[in-house]
């Protein structure tokens, strides 16, 4: 189990990876709105995902428990997307990836009153983990951070990231995990839809457009694989995004990209952190 547990983080890793490196380039060139990429990104994968769906255990209770579900998940998605927009403003993508580190503690918080066995050594993996965070945070930070701007921003994008886990977690046994995630991804590819103009995506640069939809066929490997986690454990579900800022540490290296020391003693702490919490 533990060898199956980490083969499908790995696999996360490797499809957000994948999905980040090209989002980001195809956003600087397309110089799409974060309302626009919200809409794309969501309409895009809840119609990849109608093709993962035959392949899915999917189940649905008509009960308010599934419809609460759908509703907290589309809330969750809305909130992550808008919410990284704001906070970004003021942290670098590695500073908001060490905030993620407060996830950790709930989550395996949240797994222990599911019934994990409380462990001291597990926690401290945590925290191992949460130490190199801060190094690699620290190696990119760029001007003081003015937390009065982005705090409110910050404390619901860290809900969001939290929440969805929970939310996958609590109501599975009232609807399947990924028709929590279809029917989300479609109420916010619909809110969305009311706050642009369709046109003004392809007039801005159709190439760059279609990169981003492209950039979601991994995504929703990677979202399918993630819910699959979080049916066993809070915590791995989100020691994913660390992994995912190790692997593209390791990434720039093999650019010869510059490292500074505090970066590559952050991200080696952060592999000992997650390997192990894994082996413990």
């Amino acid at each position: 189990m533990v060898m199956e547990v980490i083969l499908m983080m790995l696999a996360v890793t490797a499809c957000y990876t994948i999905t980040s490196l090209s989002d980001k380039y195809a956003v600087s060139k397309a110089k799409l709105s974060g309302n626009e990429f919200t809409f794309l990104m969501c309409s895009s994968m809840s119609v990849f995902l109608v093709f993962a769906l035959p392949f899915q255990k999917l189940y649905f209770s008509p009960s308010w428990q599934s419809f609460a579900g759908i509703i907290l998940i589309a809330v969750c998605k809305l909130l992550e997307f808008q919410m990284s927009a704001l906070v970004l403003k003021e942290l670098t993508a590695f500073e908001l990836k060490a905030w993620l580190g407060v996830t950790l503690f709930l989550s395996y918080i949240t797994d222990v009153l599911y019934g994990t066995d409380l462990r001291v050594l597990k926690i401290m993996c945590i925290v191992i983990t949460v130490i190199g965070l801060v190094f690699i945070a620290k190696s990119a930070k760029e001007k003081k951070t003015d937390y009065k701007k982005i705090i409110i921003p910050l404390v619901l994008y860290l809900l969001a990231k939290y929440g969805y886990g929970l939310t996958i977690k609590g109501f599975s046994g009232y609807i399947s995990s990924t028709l929590q995630l279809w029917f989300g991804l479609i109420i916010v590819a619909v809110i969305m839809f009311f706050c642009i103009k369709p046109k003004e995506i392809l007039k801005k640069n159709k190439k760059g457009a279609t990169n981003v939809i492209l950039a979601r066929i991994p995504n929703v490997i990677g979202m399918l694989l993630e819910n699959a986690v979080i049916a066993i454990s809070l915590v791995n579900y989100s020691f994913i995004q660390p992994m995912i800022l190790v692997t593209l540490f390791f990434i720039g290296l093999a650019r010869k990209e510059n490292c500074s020391k505090q970066n590559l003693l952050g991200s080696t702490i952060c592999v000992v952190g997650v390997i192990a919490f894994q082996i413990i």
